[in-house]
């Protein structure tokens, strides 16, 4: 099954081509330089730079393909969650293109996208072999949330953020110690020659008895005392911060994933993966984490095959298409004319 998809649901103009998860052309076109100087996502700009891209960036993913847009046999798109206006631009041209081509439109939740797209592939004889129920986690900027899959398209969500997401709270302690957006790579960069142990700064929600939620407004308001409290802080001590606030931010992650994996081994449920996807799985220290926890539980950690499915892109978006709609007849009732935008779309919502 080859699918066009489109993404434009935050700051990203993407549009790729997939054959079933073989990854055939993945543009994408990113707005951060356009961002940086407000220190964060303009709704409005990004949606006029994805009206300026979005017909060069699908163009130039057709082109690198080499697939003729008449032989695609469905158009996949974000639907939510993202900016409404901006998720708005990616539907809009979808819904040309399924109308121009007579091809059926597959709406598609962002984070589930993340959340498979470990099953994209480089190759056609590579294929991901996992057993459900299996477990998965993304962590992004705008999502952090342990997921339960217990087939494509049946998922438990067992925690989730209450607050800002684990990208999030990155940027802004980054942002406080003076660093542009997006802070959370540069955080990570300046951390690497940083001591967790020069400072302390308390774990989240380490009393919670259900160990169900992230939450980061408790650390980021510690992580500001301590840095008011420091005077003069010198390059080394800056080092030392971050690495604090990463590690314990990282921390509770493990945390709360350990809890979870233990409740469900106890309730003999017998999981063999766990799926990581999100931009903040770039992160070094927490792929490390985790591949830690998971060879102390006796799990396979599957990671997406290049850093850039990690970021938002649409070839997760044709991949999570697919595997959706491998019975081809289901797509044959698919009326891009229902499609529409959900900005605020999760995965307990039927609609995803």
């Amino acid at each position: 099954m080859i699918i066009l998809s489109l993404d434009t649901s935050c700051d990203e103009t993407a549009v790729a081509i997939t054959c079933n998860t073989k990854v055939l052309s993945n543009a994408v076109w990113s707005q951060i330089s356009l961002h940086s100087k407000f220190g964060g996502v303009m709704p409005s700009l990004a949606q006029r730079a994805h009206e300026e891209r979005i017909d060069f960036i699908t163009n130039k993913a057709i082109k690198k393909s080499g697939i003729n847009i008449k032989d695609v046999d469905a158009i996949a798109v974000t639907i939510g969650p993202g900016l409404a206006i901006a998720l708005g631009v990616g539907i809009n041209k979808a819904k040309k293109l399924a109308k121009q081509y007579n091809k059926p439109l597959i709406p598609i939740n962002h984070v589930e996208a993340h959340l498979l797209s470990s099953f994209a592939t480089s190759s056609p004889n590579t294929i991901l072999k996992i057993s459900f129920p299996a477990l998965g986690l993304v962590i992004s900027g705008g999502t952090t949330e342990l997921i339960l899959i217990n087939d494509i398209g049946k998922y438990e969500v067992l925690a989730e953020t209450v607050d800002d997401a684990l990208g999030e709270a990155l940027d802004k302690a980054a942002r406080l110690l003076g660093f542009g957006y997006p802070g959370g790579a540069i955080l990570e960069k300046i951390a690497k020659n940083g001591k967790v142990t020069k400072y302390s700064l308390p774990l989240p929600l380490v009393n919670d008895k259900e160990k169900n939620r992230f939450s980061y407004s408790g650390l980021k308001t510690a992580f500001v005392r301590l840095y008011e409290k420091e005077k003069k802080l010198n390059k080394q001590d800056i080092s030392d911060l971050a690495s604090t606030f990463q590690d314990t931010a990282f921390e509770h992650i493990i945390n709360v994933l350990k809890y979870q994996i233990i409740k469900i081994q106890n309730q003999k449920i017998d999981i063999k993966d766990l799926l990581l996807g999100g931009g903040v799985a770039n992160n070094v220290v927490i792929k490390n984490k985790l591949r830690k926890l998971c060879r102390e539980k006796n799990l396979k950690l599957h990671i997406p095959y290049t850093k850039k499915l990690n970021e938002d892109n649409a070839a997760m978006i044709g991949v999570c298409a697919y595997l959706k709609t491998k019975d081809e007849s289901l797509i044959k009732y698919l009326k891009f004319e229902r499609v529409d935008r959900n900005p605020k779309l999760n995965l307990r919502d039927k609609s995803s």
